[in-house]
């Protein structure tokens, strides 16, 4: 099997698990709180990430990071935003809106990179980009309209706001992480979830919000931690690093949200809004097109 082939196969299975939690988040949010959810799925996701360190030879590197002011700096601030801040919002989104409406929503993320882009890293925005923003931001009318296309009656504001947060959070920490590639990434994310984690248990202990749950929902938050932070972090940088052709790659992220829709079907019970698959089109339609001419 060549690099090209691994590349395709990591990403594959990414877009694969990525698919599979936003029905993980439905399940553990039915007995805990969003804070509890987030503190064991990060709490497991460090854990995934130290040993990784070790296993590929960084485990020194990793101390010597510690000691370093300006690196601990850096995570310290990049914690705040992933994974304290963009989760937590995430996961309240998700206990106020159906995982159709939040999982889309999110995904949005990448148009407001685009925009980020431009602005902070002065990246030129194409005209293509431009037009694919607009039919993406069409998209995420459609979604928020919840089913109710025509008198516009949202169920949750407040979720549909914070799904949207979520997604300004998420291209906010990239950019900052673009700005941070002095840093192992490996390393870089180890400590980001290492302040994390701390900002949670702290955060905890103050309101008390951790209780005893079912085994089932205690799994779910687990598997968070494994196939939408840990393992899928993991084998997307791999994939990153052994593909020739990144644009055929990333094309494989488009698929992960309809399969998403498929899995909240068939195990929620949730009757798929037409204004779901209709805003989902348009915003994937709109990733595509901005980023045609670049992929030509």
């Amino acid at each position: 099997m060549n690099s090209q082939s691994k590349a395709m196969l990591y990403g594959s299975l990414v877009v694969l698990f990525w698919s599979t939690v936003a029905t993980a988040f439905k399940i553990s949010l039915a007995e805990m709180s969003h804070q509890q959810l987030l503190l064991i799925s990060s709490t497991t996701a460090l854990i995934i990430f130290i040993v990784n360190c070790f296993i590929s030879g960084k485990g020194n590197l990793l101390f010597k990071s510690l000691s370093n002011k300006t690196i601990v700096g850096k995570a310290a601030i990049l914690g705040v935003l992933n994974p304290f801040l963009y989760y937590l919002v995430l996961f309240k989104a998700y206990s106020l809106l159906p995982a159709q409406v939040a999982q889309p929503l999110n995904y949005s993320w990448q148009i407001i990179l685009v925009i980020f882009s431009a602005i902070f890293l002065g990246t030129k925005t194409s005209r293509n980009q431009i037009i694919g923003l607009f039919i993406s931001f069409l998209g995420i009318i459609s979604i928020s309209m919840q089913g109710n296309i025509t008198g516009f009656q949202v169920d949750s504001i407040p979720g549909v706001v914070l799904a949207l947060s979520s997604a300004l959070i998420w291209a906010s920490y990239w950019i900052l992480d673009i700005k941070n590639k002095k840093t192992d990434a490996n390393i870089s994310l180890t400590l980001n979830f290492l302040f994390g984690v701390i900002y949670l248990v702290v955060l905890t202990l103050y309101n008390g919000d951790f209780k005893l749950v079912s085994v089932g929902a205690t799994m779910s938050a687990i598997y968070v931690g494994f196939f939408e932070m840990g393992i899928t972090f993991i084998l997307w940088g791999k994939a990153l690093r052994l593909t020739n052709n990144t644009a055929k790659l990333t094309s494989l992220t488009y698929l992960s949200p309809f399969i998403s829709l498929v899995i909240i079907h068939f195990t929620l019970g949730e009757n798929i809004y037409y204004t779901t698959i209709i805003g989902l089109a348009l915003i994937v339609s709109g990733i595509i097109f901005g980023n045609y001419k670049k992929r030509k």
